[in-house]
């Protein structure tokens, strides 16, 4: 190898390597086409490096040498390549699919969607644990999140829930709150017992969702499939495979045993919804479906495995917000939040133009005038006015909304629901109309609760007794009894303290 240098009318020198043909041979580099048409390794400016496990260094046993760039950039993108985790619905698994509307419900709404039978969408699906970090086992008690992406011409319609009907709260701004209950100890940096029932056991609309929870039947899913796994099921699986449900996807799409799911509807008119015996937005109710029955209105079937997890599910934004015309928002003041939330937590995460990730861009044209921002990666809208021209107007779409019952008049309060004999109706009702009827699942449930309720503080597995007494006369005894059979084996199994123990972080002395 020899080198030309080349002047420069700045003041310096420029050396470029000139590659001989002896050197070629001695390196053994071919020019073949068939060689020169492979995938060659370049560097992220699409430079080829020869050698990318090499580093530029004096002699053989010399420092490493600044200019090496390719080492450096390696380093750079390197310190660099996580992300933030998601707060919430941090591990998750997800695929791509088609949805195929199967039942008309053009009365309905004007969703594109849905706007005949037969009619297909590609999507994108994701699901995940809820409260635990990326590590946290598949099979670890918790919701589900259930997050759907529907590509349509109208743009990204996002459907983002859970697998269980329920949830913990229904006053949004107790949710960071409970949420920090269900991670790790401050102190400890552990899962802590004692603040996961403090939290509940203070607020008692809970109950419903902590009923669904702790039963085999929506605490511990087998994997994404409709089936439940037993306490001890789980915890088998915690240790022996932690992604089991993502293999199991990940696996059944790859051998052509697509898995699908049935989308059904609850409806009501608004008026119907105003003499309803629970308020239709307390997100600790269920619509019982003697009540308001289910409506089938498609099918989605998942049929391609990502390339890429990281570009495609990880980088997967989703939102209550992401909307086309057809559904609006509700008055329910969670969902109002999370409309905010979501998308303010995509753009900590991935950026201020994360809809431009393919993975979260409409396959619609889009103008609009929001223009820049940092990694905006398209022709930022090309020349077209970034505010509302006269020369270049934007065509508009007309919708019309539905006044009637939009109309809202009021003082500004400062508001949290009250709990009250109604929050134990439907609790009730799961523990003797479902638990109840199935065998064995009333004594699992139990002693599901007791295992980890043992693992609080005296003082909050006495206020959680008084929680699950106000379910049902007896239920609050019988895990009040399992729970103290449990706590005591604990303690006497333990070996005895070397020094004083001290008293629980949040315990008064």
């Amino acid at each position: 190898m020899t080198f030309s240098k080349v002047s420069s009318s700045r003041g310096f020198r420029v050396c470029f390597p000139k590659v001989t043909t002896p050197y070629i041979s001695k390196r053994n580099i071919s020019r073949s086409p068939r060689i020169m048409s492979q995938n060659v390794y370049r560097t992220n400016t699409g430079c080829p490096i020869f050698n990318p496990m090499a580093s530029a260094r004096v002699g053989k046993s010399g420092p490493i040498l600044l200019q090496d760039f390719h080492l450096i950039d390696v380093f750079q993108h390197f310190d660099r390549e996580r992300i933030p985790e998601r707060v919430v619905h941090a591990k998750g698994s997800g695929a791509h699919g088609v949805f195929e509307c199967t039942k008309d419900i053009t009365k309905y709404t004007k969703h594109a969607m849905f706007s005949e039978v037969g009619k297909k969408t590609p999507m994108l699906a994701r699901f995940s644990t809820v409260g635990g970090e990326r590590g946290t086992p598949d099979s670890a008690r918790d919701p589900r999140g259930f997050a759907l992406k529907f590509y349509t011409e109208d743009g990204i319609f996002d459907m983002v829930g859970n697998n269980t009907p329920t949830f913990f709260i229904r006053d949004p701004a107790k949710f960071p709150l409970f949420i920090h209950t269900q991670k790790r100890n401050p102190q400890t940096d552990m899962k802590d017992a004692t603040m996961f029932w403090d939290y509940l056991s203070q607020n008692e609309e809970s109950i419903h969702q902590v009923m669904i929870l702790f039963s085999d039947l929506g605490g511990t899913p087998y994997g994404y499939r409709t089936k439940g796994l037993t306490d001890e099921e789980a915890k088998a699986l915690d240790g022996s495979n932690p992604d089991h449900a993502r293999k199991d996807l990940f696996d059944s799409i790859e051998r052509g045993d697509y898995p699908s799911w049935t989308l059904y509807v609850q409806t009501m008119t608004p008026e119907e919804a105003e003499k309803f015996r629970y308020n239709i937005f307390d997100l600790t109710k269920v619509w019982p479906h003697k009540d308001v029955p289910m409506q089938e209105v498609g099918r989605f079937t998942l049929n391609q495995n990502p390339q890429n997890f990281f570009a495609e599910i990880e980088q997967a934004a989703f939102s209550p917000s992401h909307m086309v015309p057809g559904i609006e928002i509700s008055a329910d003041p969670v969902l109002q939040v999370r409309t905010f939330s979501y998308p303010d937590t995509h753009r900590h995460r991935l950026g201020a133009n994360f809809e431009q990730i393919p993975v979260n861009s409409p396959k619609c044209p889009v103008f609009n005038y929001s223009r820049d921002g940092p990694m905006n990666v398209t022709d930022n809208q090309g020349s077209m006015p970034n505010y509302p021209s006269s020369l270049q107007p934007l065509a508009k779409e007309y919708h019309e909304p539905n006044e009637k019952h939009e109309k809202w008049v009021g003082e500004v309060t400062y508001h949290m629901d009250e709990i009250t004999d109604i929050d134990f109706e439907q609790p009730r009702a799961f523990w003797l109309n479902v638990l109840g009827k199935k065998p064995g699942q009333q004594d699992n449930f139990v002693k599901n609760v007791a295992g980890h309720l043992s693992g609080a503080l005296p003082e909050i597995r006495e206020r959680q007794y008084k929680v699950f007494g106000r379910v049902h006369h007896n239920l609050g005894e019988r895990i009040r009894e399992a729970t103290e059979k449990v706590a005591k084996e604990t303690a006497e199994n333990v070996s005895p303290p070397m020094n004083k123990a001290e008293p629980h972080m949040f315990q008064s002395n």
